[in-house]
């Protein structure tokens, strides 16, 4: 199947990378042939002659549309499979593959139509003041800390809300959990074309023993929303236990400055070393405090045999099963979340066997080879639509 991967990636990588470059690798090693157009706005917005283009284009570029125009033309792709369009092909790369009869399917990786930072977080806190057309808290709030930016934000959803750019032009959407799905049936997306395909992880070679765990390890973003504060607090109430934290963020100083003697900062780490990580472990936590869409940090614990204590919220909420893979707090809660981390490391045999089946788990439901299964059903399923209907 010949099949172009559109994104514009983001000025901060995160999990919506993985999800794209694992995306496009899978694809490509089952033998598709992928086309990928991607935008490094990261390279491009600086001055302010960039940021201006920016803002416009971010509402809607023809330039973009006609260059998503001449692609199709010379490649005249089976399915176009777009990710996030923001700041610089926008909406506008979706109507040409309508006008080209091109079916297209749209990932969801965060909460893109609902909030015009697509985080509905700020200052702290979960926001859903621009929930049903009222974008224009995005400026009064200032959620972008940039009034430019933050009237572009709220512009650029505006526009695509009220022209229905995405409705009227993704054959159908892909979200990674029943959460989102069930979010954008609340803001008026059809549910029957919404599809749930999780995201695919690397399934670790060899999982740990965490029975034999000697601490508990977070890995992740050191930022607001992520919750990390609230895991430093836990473990200032569990100073007989050890705990390794894996990341960066803008947070990395304040943490370590608030850290209790237990607490160690083990940086920034790649894949294999996050894995040789995980080897030594009883736990993992994922204290989010934010609407996550999915979480992409618990399949990859449970893929390594850890159970996990999650926050009671979002995508990370549906992954762990309590009692099963983990156990799941309140978020924001650090009494909470230390009992519940208590209560796990008393039991070094139950810590097996919850780590064991989140590893079933992860390769029945987030293997690679499933979800490439999964991903070409919902491209048959857009291709049929698109002969049979006309948006």
């Amino acid at each position: 199947m010949k099949i172009i991967q559109i994104y514009d990636k983001r000025e901060v990588l995160g999990g919506e990378d993985y999800g794209v470059d694992t995306t496009i690798d899978i694809l490509e090693r089952k033998g598709e042939h992928v086309i990928p157009w991607i935008r490094r706005n990261v390279d491009l917005i600086s001055g302010l002659n960039s940021k201006g283009r920016a803002f416009f284009s971010g509402i809607y570029s023809r330039s973009a549309q006609h260059a998503m125009q001449g692609i199709i033309e010379a490649i005249r792709p089976d399915i176009v499979h777009a990710h996030n369009l923001y700041p610089f092909l926008s909406p506008s790369v979706l109507v040409a593959c309508q006008h080209a009869n091109i079916p297209t399917v749209l990932t969801c990786h965060s909460h893109l139509m609902t909030c015009p930072t697509t985080w509905h977080f700020c200052d702290g806190e979960i926001c859903e003041r621009c929930l049903g057309g009222r974008e224009y808290w995005c400026f009064l709030k200032n959620c972008r800390r940039n009034l430019f930016e933050s009237v572009g934000y709220a512009l650029r959803i505006a526009v695509a809300r009220k022209l229905r750019l995405f409705a009227k032009n993704v054959t159908l959407f892909i979200t990674a959990s029943d959460f989102i799905k069930q979010r954008l049936v609340e803001a008026g997306f059809s549910k029957d074309r919404i599809v749930v395909v999780p995201f695919a992880i690397s399934l670790a070679a060899s999982p740990a023993d965490p029975s034999s765990g000697k601490y508990i390890v977070y890995a992740g973003r050191l930022s607001p929303e992520k919750g990390v504060e609230t895991l430093i607090e836990a473990a200032h109430l569990l100073p007989q236990l050890k705990f390794l934290i894996a990341g960066d963020g803008p947070l990395k100083n304040e943490l370590e400055d608030n850290a209790p003697e237990n607490v160690t900062f083990a940086g920034w780490l790649n894949q294999t070393q996050l894995s040789d990580l995980y080897q030594k472990a009883r736990l993992a936590v994922v204290p989010s405090t934010w609407l996550e869409p999915f979480g992409l940090v618990v399949t990859d614990a449970m893929s390594n045999g850890l159970p996990v204590v999650a926050s009671r919220i979002a995508g990370p909420s549906e992954i762990v099963e309590e009692g099963v893979t983990g156990l799941l707090f309140q978020p924001g809660n650090p009494a909470d979340l230390a009992e519940k981390i208590s209560n796990l490391w008393a039991y070094p045999n139950l810590c097996r066997r919850m780590g064991q089946a989140g590893r079933e788990k992860a390769i029945r439901e987030y293997s690679e080879d499933v979800y490439y299964k999964r991903l070409m059903a919902v491209y048959k399923k857009a291709i049929k639509i698109s002969k049979e209907t006309k948006w």
